[in-house]
């Protein structure tokens, strides 16, 4: 590292950012005090889009295959001798659900990504580490994956690492969006792993379906906590639990394209309404102008489904008329020699809620639609449900590579949550280890009078 970016940023820690993509980790680490040395990628729209929002922070974003020594060269000469306080990242982990016998799952070919990521870590030997990945991988296995992604990190005893499944809602993000985080901790640092809390891990509140239909109410075990979690839910004041409408309600006026547009705008546009909750006053910010909030164009045949689906309804709520493949007579997709929907249409045609946390979102524009308009849902207010703020801008790449850029990231107030867990064990660190140094330091008492010594 440059003696320039250490001055730069001499009172933040230091982080290295691996699998960035379109950087909503590192976006919430700085949000927690960390200075992203440098970042990596191989997807060239998701590092533009990172380079775009942080080489402002002083980031150097390093595109290419981190498996290339070339890449990885390039990475450690941007780090330099500095010491790392954290690597962060989410590998991809294809091969850990091939698991055969006892073969060691960090050696399967698919994980060639995974293996790159704990080589890293052992080359520069942070103080800590953050892996993040899908839930799956706890039980995958019976367990197996999780026992072995804990051996591999531990890097033959230097890390103390433990794991744990969280969700992103109970952290301010209008998403369930369960995550699992292996966080290791050097083991000379003499401080434990410890995770992310919330108040309301426990006590999410659960949407139930009546058997009229359209009706939902909360259903919730009658306790302090639970009950406090509703009100803090339906409260637009607060940003501790976020339903979708306090997320994106002040984008309601927003329509679709007229016309088929396939190439998304870069031109801002500006806001219609005021922001009408805690949370969208948050992620305006100091943002002047909207970008990101062109709407896609919509087919016939699904703006029909749509308007026959209730709020927080999907695929299964449509009547049989609506079921059938082709409405309009238009065609569309590959033909798939049936005239009903197939059933890969289970979790289609979701329409949001709008007093409750959004699905996951994935890498496609239309695995949820709006609640009160038939209409996919913009760059933007995916970019909401994600926790990104107004002023994090979205311009690299097609309109598919936006959307992905957004459901593959880290929603950045959870990784917020994580940063400032990782800096409160850095500190706990730095006090052992200044305590240590003291009690070295301690002078030895003289002798008394008459006293032997020796």
């Amino acid at each position: 590292m440059s003696e320039t970016v250490s001055r730069t940023h001499q009172d933040a820690l230091f982080c290295l950012d691996l699998f960035s993509g379109a950087g909503g980790f590192s976006e919430g680490f700085r949000q927690a005090g960390f200075h992203t040395v440098a970042a990596t990628d191989i997807d060239p729209s998701a590092g533009a889009t990172y380079d775009l929002n942080h080489r402002k922070h002083g980031t150097a974003f390093i595109l290419g295959d981190i498996s290339r020594r070339e890449v990885r060269e390039e990475i450690f000469a941007a780090v330099g001798t500095q010491e790392l306080d954290v690597i962060i990242g989410g590998p991809p982990c294809q091969g850990f659900s091939q698991v055969r016998n006892h073969a060691r799952l960090i050696e399967h070919p698919l994980n060639r990504l995974y293996r790159d990521y704990v080589s890293v870590i052992g080359k520069l030997r942070p103080r800590t580490f953050v892996m993040e990945n899908v839930p799956g991988l706890e039980n995958l296995a019976g367990g197996l994956v999780r026992a072995q992604i804990l051996e591999d990190l531990t890097l033959d005893g230097e890390y103390r690492v433990e794991c744990r499944v969280l969700d992103a809602a109970a952290f301010g993000v209008p998403q369930n969006r369960l995550r699992i985080l292996f966080i290791g901790v050097r083991r000379d640092l003499g401080i434990a792993p410890r995770f992310p809390e919330s108040p309301f891990s426990n006590s999410i509140p659960i949407l139930d379906r009546k058997a009229s239909g359209s009706r939902w109410s909360y259903r919730h075990r009658k306790s302090p906590e639970t009950v406090r979690s509703l009100a803090k839910l339906l409260d637009p004041a607060s940003v501790a639990l976020v339903t979708v409408e306090q997320a994106i309600g002040d984008l309601t006026w927003l329509r679709p394209n007229a016309k088929l547009v396939r190439k998304p705008s870069n031109d801002p546009i500006e806001y219609e309404a005021a922001p009408t909750s805690a949370y969208q006053r948050a992620r305006r910010g100091k943002a002047k102008e909207l970008f990101n909030a062109d709407v896609p164009s919509i087919r016939e045949d699904t703006v029909k489904r749509l308007r026959s689906i209730p709020q927080g309804g999907n695929f299964r709520d449509l009547p049989e008329e609506l079921a059938a493949r082709y409405l309009s007579g238009k065609k569309w997709g590959p033909e798939l020699g049936r005239e009903t929907l197939s059933r890969k249409y289970f979790f289609a045609y979701r329409k949001l809620h709008p007093a409750y946390f959004s699905w996951t979102l994935n890498t496609k524009a239309d695995c949820v639609f709006h609640y009160g308009t038939p209409r996919a849902l913009t760059v933007r207010e995916f970019a909401r449900l994600h926790s990104f703020d107004d002023t994090y801008h979205f311009l690299a790449g097609d309109r598919h590579s936006r959307y992905r850029q957004i459901g593959n990231a880290v929603p950045p107030l959870f990784a917020q949550a994580i940063g400032r867990t990782i800096s409160a064990i850095l500190s706990d660190a730095d006090k052992l280890a200044a305590s240590h140094s003291r009690q070295l330091e301690l002078p030895i008492p003289a002798p008394h009078v008459g006293e032997k010594v020796g």
